[in-house]
């Protein structure tokens, strides 16, 4: 609903136009959002703070922070100077690598403040202030880069592609620190797969054909062939193919015309 709003009222507001492969693209992208949350399993039941603890200790989901992390800063402290300004997706694929963490935060937190009504020693727990500070520094990098994006981009397409993004990353997030792939079945594999591809397609829609002018109406004229353009030749291509036998027979007189 946010990805439709976005677009609606950017071509209202801001007088930022939407084409018609751009409108594919946004409808494309929330149904493979759709596709993929349907086959995710379930979150697994944690409702103490021992248990996230235990959880975010695991190998696994250590290895998979570390990877984040350092393509965190990669993007940061490396392309973002270099190319944050002409690639769409520098800024946008900062904003959601950070948004793994913040959902992650955001959970743990929803546990402690669970506990916290329930009489539980919550706030002297070190994890509750590293989930507080986590969340806080992933919200400010967020908030920072998504408006950087705002600034240079067109809103109708940095807000479907920060949504592709974002759900993607969220979702494995979730499924590498609740080990969700172990109950997943094939069905569920294959549609999660599905409905990634299709996530990527609608990206792609958006962002290959953002310049082009395609609507309902003038859709005809853009699928028609056009007429093939004349071939500029210069003054010897034009003395060479008069010269040529073929086409001047040698009991013809030959006849050269100057341009000026």
């Amino acid at each position: 609903f946010s990805v439709l709003c976005s677009a609606i009222l950017s071509s209202y507001l801001l007088g930022e136009r939407l084409n018609l492969l751009g409108k594919l693209g946004c409808l494309l992208s929330l149904v493979g959002s759709t596709v993929m949350v349907i086959h995710a399993p379930e979150d697994e039941e944690v409702t103490t703070l021992e248990e996230m603890t235990s959880k975010l200790k695991e190998p696994g989901f250590l290895a998979y922070a570390a990877i984040l992390l350092a393509l965190c800063f990669l993007l940061i402290f490396y392309l973002a100077p270099r190319y944050g300004q002409s690639n769409i997706l520098v800024y946008l694929t900062i904003c959601s690598v950070i948004g793994a963490f913040s959902v992650s935060s955001v959970k743990g937190l929803g546990i402690a403040i669970k506990g916290f009504f329930a009489g539980q020693p919550v706030l002297q727990h070190p994890l509750t202030w590293i989930l507080v500070i986590t969340l806080v520094a992933s919200i400010t990098t967020q908030i920072n880069y998504l408006n950087k994006s705002l600034d240079i981009f067109n809103t109708s397409l940095v807000f479907p592609i920060y949504y592709v993004l974002f759900t993607t990353i969220v979702i494995t997030t979730s499924i590498i620190l609740f080990k969700e792939w172990v109950t997943m079945t094939v069905v569920d594999i294959i549609g999660t797969v599905c409905g990634f591809l299709t996530i990527i397609l609608g990206v792609f829609l958006l962002h290959a054909f953002k310049d082009m002018d395609v609507s309902l109406g003038n859709l005809p004229q853009v699928l028609q062939n056009e007429e093939p353009a004349p071939v500029t030749r210069d003054d010897k291509n034009i003395l060479i193919e008069v010269d040529n036998s073929s086409i001047a027979p040698e009991d013809k007189p030959k006849v050269f015309m100057l341009y000026t």
